[in-house]
């Protein structure tokens, strides 16, 4: 084999070699970049996740919030005022009851069909119990007078009220998140 024939295989082997390690860099580069893209995916999902778990605890935390303030004996100790007829009274308690509800209306996104449906019937309960206790009292009677009628019918007949079985799903399912 002449020089100019070894110094050509030489070449060829040199090119050969350096096209191939240029390959096999460029390639271990892009798995590389994948690798990273990956990796930031994986992050952003569990980023997605740890915030979804977030609003989640949120919602059932505002929801159990939400069962507390519509309780009827909390409801009457914060809307009590002296001097309002029965009728006013009925009416700034369902009031509230609704605005209450409306105000928390967007949880439903981030809760269980079956934990909204309890805190929907919770709301309709209590509006339900406060508009028969007042329809069977005379037209003329005080707030004052149905606030009492409202609270002793609760203390006689505690079932009557959903509060605590709802107050236990939210409490149940929130935990089941926790797990």
């Amino acid at each position: 084999m002449s020089s100019w024939e070894t110094a050509g295989a030489l070449l060829i082997a040199l090119v050969l070699g350096g096209t191939l390690a240029f390959i096999f860099w460029k390639e271990n580069r892009r798995a590389k970049k994948e690798a990273n893209n990956r990796g930031r995916q994986d992050a952003a999902r569990n980023e997605q996740a740890v915030n979804g778990l977030q609003l989640q605890l949120q919602a059932y935390e505002r929801l159990i919030l939400l069962t507390e303030r519509i309780a009827l004996p909390n409801l009457i100790s914060r809307i009590n005022e002296p001097g309002v007829s029965g009728k006013d009274m009925q009416l700034m308690l369902t009031h509230t009851i609704k605005q209450e509800f409306d105000h928390n209306i967007t949880q439903q996104l981030y809760v269980s069909a079956e934990a909204w449906e309890a805190v929907r019937n919770l709301k309709e309960q209590n509006i339900h119990i406060i508009n028969q206790v007042a329809g069977f009292l005379p037209p003329d009677i005080s707030g004052t007078e149905l606030n009492k009628k409202l609270l002793e019918m609760i203390a006689e007949n505690p079932k009557v009220s959903l509060h605590h079985i709802v107050a236990e799903v939210l409490s149940y399912e929130t935990k089941k998140l926790l797990k």
